[in-house]
This record gives C-alpha cells, sequence and structure tokens, in this order.
C-alpha cells in the first residue's frame, strides 16, 4: 500500500503516511541501538532512522550502518515530525522512521572524492583545514561531482535556461531550426575551425549556425532560433572559453531599423532572467550557500548604451584607448563595474562598435562610415552575446569580404544566398554555459558545462 515518494515532498502534509523512497546513501552513523542515515535524491535529503523494535532488529540496524556511501536503497518507514529541526538536511520538520531497506546498488566503499568536501565553500575549508576540492579532480571524476546539491542546482537551472528561451522565443513567433554541424567550410571564414575526415574530403564543426540561420531568414521564415553545440578551436585556456559549448541562436528579419531585434533579444534575456526568479529560487539558494554571490540586476527596458559612450565612461576612469579599439577583457570588467555603479544593472547592451572590430558581413552604419549596426550584451561585466544587422546586399558582402582579406572561393555558397532577394535581417549568438555561471556569480564556466571540452580536455 506504500506510495513512491520524491524526498523534496516529504514535509509535515506527510506525517504519519507509510512510504517508499529511493535514494542514495549520504551519511550513515551508528549510536547504540540505532543508525542514522542520511537520504538523497538531487539537491534534496531527510533523515532516516533504524532503530531496534517492532520493525527492526540489531542485525538490521548493524546491516544499514554498514552499507557504503553512495549506494542507491530502497526505504519503507512511517514520516515521523522531528522533535526539532534537522540541520544539514533539507527536509527539516520530519524524518523517516524505516521498517525496511533494500539496496539496489551498492557502491564501492572507496569514493574518489567526499560529496560534503566538494559542496563545501573554499572560505569555510581555508579557515578550518577541512578539505575541499579542485577544478581537476571535479572534472576528473564528473559523475560523482554532479551528484552534489550545487551540482544538481546549477543544471537544473541551466535546463530553465533553455525552456524559458524556447517558450519566450515560441510566443513571440519564432520556429525553432536544426541545422547541420558538419561543413563545407568554415562558418565565418577564420581558422579557428576543426577539420574533420569526411569520406575522400575534409570537412569542418560549425563556428556558428549563421549561415543556415540566415538562409531561413532568405526562405521566408521571418523569426527562427536554434539550440544546439558550437565549436571553436581557440587555445584559449580561459575561465570563459570552451571548444565547443551550447549556442543559443536567433536570426530576424525586420521592417524599419534593427534596432527591432536587439530589443527583441533583449527582452527574451529579460523573460528568462524574470523566469529564474520565480522558478528557481531553491536552485539559486542552494548554489548561493556554497558560491555566496549579490543577486542578479537588470532593468526594463534594458540599459542600452552607444560604444562611444562606453569608451567615455572607460576614458574617465583613466582608461587610455583609442575610438575605434576594440575592448579588452580587463576593460569589459571595468566598464561593467562603472555601469553598475552608475545605473545598478547587472545586464546591458553595447551598441554601434567600430566597424574595424567586426567581422565582415556587419552592416556598416550608413551615417557613421566607422561605425557598424552591431551590439554585444554583457552579463556582470562580462560579454554573453555578440550580433549585428547583416549585410544582405551580395555586391557589398563581396566588397566587405574583400577588404578583410578573405578568400571568395570559401564563402561563395554564403554569399550567393543573398542573390535572391533576402530581407533585411539581424541576429546573434548567446553561450549557454555563459549565462548560466554569470547569472549564479560563479567563476568558471566549467563549473556549467556539464562534461567541459577545452584545449586540455578531452574527457570523459
Amino acid at each position: 500500500d506504500r506510495v513512491l515518494v520524491r524526498i523534496k515532498d516529504l514535509t509535515l502534509e506527510k506525517a504519519d503516511q507509510e512510504v517508499w523512497v529511493r535514494g542514495r546513501i549520504h551519511t550513515s552513523r551508528a549510536k547504540g541501538k540505532q543508525c542514522f542515515l542520511v537520504l538523497r535524491q538531487q539537491q534534496f535529503n531527510i533523515q532516516a532512522l533504524v532503530a531496534v523494535g517492532q520493525h527492526a532488529s540489531k542485525q538490521m540496524v548493524k546491516f544499514a550502518a554498514n552499507i557504503t556511501k553512495e549506494s542507491i536503497v530502497d526505504v519503507e518507514g512511517v514520516v515521523r515530525k522531528a522533535y526539532q529541526k534537522i540541520g544539514g538536511c533539507t527536509q527539516q520538520d520530519v524524518e523517516l522512521h524505516v521498517q525496511r531497506i533494500y539496496v539496489i546498488s551498492s557502491a564501492e566503499p572507496r569514493l574518489p572524492l567526499q560529496l560534503d568536501d566538494a559542496v563545501r565553500p573554499e572560505v569555510e575549508g581555508d579557515e578550518d583545514g577541512r578539505a575541499t576540492v579542485n577544478q581537476d579532480t571535479r572534472l576528473d571524476n564528473r559523475i560523482i561531482d554532479l551528484r552534489t546539491s550545487t551540482s544538481q542546482a546549477i543544471f537544473c537551472l541551466q535546463s530553465g535556461i533553455c525552456q524559458l528561451f524556447r517558450e519566450t522565443l515560441i510566443r513571440k513567433g519564432f520556429v525553432e531550426i536544426q541545422t547541420p554541424k558538419i561543413i563545407s567550410a568554415a562558418s565565418e571564414g577564420g581558422a579557428n575551425v576543426f577539420t574533420v575526415s569526411y569520406f575522400k574530403t575534409s570537412a569542418y564543426l560549425a563556428q556558428s549556425p549563421q549561415l543556415y540561420k540566415q538562409m531561413c531568414i532568405c526562405a521566408d521564415f521571418e523569426k527562427v532560433f536554434c539550440v544546439g553545440p558550437v565549436f571553436r578551436a581557440e587555445d584559449s585556456n580561459t575561465h570563459r572559453h570552451l571548444t565547443e559549448f551550447v549556442g543559443l541562436d536567433i536570426e530576424m528579419a525586420f521592417n524599419y531599423h534593427y534596432h527591432e531585434v536587439v530589443d527583441e533579444i533583449a527582452d527574451t534575456l529579460v523573460q528568462i532572467f524574470k523566469g529564474l526568479q520565480e522558478r528557481f529560487q531553491t536552485e539559486i539558494q542552494t548554489v548561493g550557500k556554497q558560491f555566496p554571490c549579490e543577486p542578479f540586476k537588470f532593468l526594463e527596458p534594458t540599459l542600452r548604451l552607444e560604444y562611444r559612450e562606453g569608451v567615455a565612461m572607460l576614458r574617465e576612469a583613466g582608461v587610455e584607448m583609442g575610438d575605434e579599439e576594440d575592448l579588452s577583457t580587463p576593460n569589459e570588467k571595468l566598464l561593467g563595474r562603472l555601469v553598475k555603479e552608475k545605473y545598478d544593472t547587472d545586464f546591458y547592451i553595447l551598441d554601434k562598435y567600430p566597424l574595424a572590430v567586426r567581422p565582415f558581413y556587419t552592416m556598416p552604419d550608413p551615417a557613421n562610415p566607422k561605425t557598424s549596426n552591431s551590439y554585444d550584451m554583457f552579463m556582470r561585466g562580462e560579454e554573453i552575446l555578440s550580433g549585428a544587422q547583416r549585410i544582405h546586399d551580395p555586391q557589398l558582402l563581396t566588397e566587405r569580404a574583400k577588404h578583410h582579406g578573405i578568400d571568395l572561393e570559401k564563402i561563395k555558397a554564403y554569399i550567393d544566398s543573398f542573390r535572391f532577394g533576402a530581407p533585411p535581417h539581424a541576429g546573434g549568438g548567446i553561450g549557454l554555459e555563459r549565462v548560466t555561471m554569470l547569472y549564479l556569480g560563479l567563476h568558471n564556466v566549467r563549473q556549467t558545462s556539464m562534461f567541459p571540452r577545452d584545449p586540455k580536455r578531452l574527457t570523459p
């Protein structure tokens, strides 16, 4: 008659009910004729008591105490109100009085890392001499690290970002598309591509779905988006670069001005931020216990600054840089701090980048030949989206490609896609892992990539 129940649902409302729970043994502690277990499911856990009595013998107590950590067990028992709050458990008002326990899958007695060590804030570990787990150990034993309450919360929230991205864009009339990842030429005309053997010739892993997004716009889809892997053969060993990441890409035709697209993308991100606040407070708080961070702030409508305004703010802060110079990573972060101080927002848009620092397919600003109709979006002082109005005229596109010294033969298919009538359009690409990292105030994108790929890591 017992019902299988999730640990997160074991509350005072379930008091005195007989239940069946499947979970992992997080900890066990024997004390006389009793054994206290902590059972875990994802980021939720509950204390379970095995005590000698009507339903448990001494042998059963001893058996329970000897079950290895991380083993999967089925427990049948009664939910009881706790005499006092149970510290260290998410379910603090109730405990489970065990009547039967079955080992479903036994874990080896020696674990490569202890989960309690893996969720301990680094500062706390430093202060009292207790162990913390470094990043390489975590990634080498990712299957264990992903079981921690922090990792569970991170990737539940990341799933929510994808869900909210889809929900918002579908509500706005966008169509989701799937694009090829094996392509015949470098997506962006650059050298940072992975070459793969393709029968009797070579092919490349796509740096971006941009060509195919734009082809769909030319095919009158008007508004498209896609969610999929993006590959970058860049030897960048930084806290925010990966060689494979998940791209959230948007492309859209517009009627009057490319700011129509900028506003749609910004509003999509704002809807994601609002949705995370409303639906994922438990996960945000769980991550915050290990990695404390100020709540993410944003404005409605989103703050939009022109590039020249950002440069002026940096110069006022003592930075020397030219009008057509691109932002360095330190200057990006400094500008983010300056914007936060002045406007109290962690999210903003920088518009009208110098044409000289943008790719060949970026539309020049018709009012100023030195600037372009392009934009970046930032979270906590780091870029999360780079976008622009695309050149939809094949003749101008050819001229700009020549200006950049690009071999026209390699991008022939790209240029040809605009020869049969293409509407004005713009778009951009967002890095899912980077958005997750910056929203939660984490310090390394590898924390938000389930199985990260970088120049030094290809496993697990």
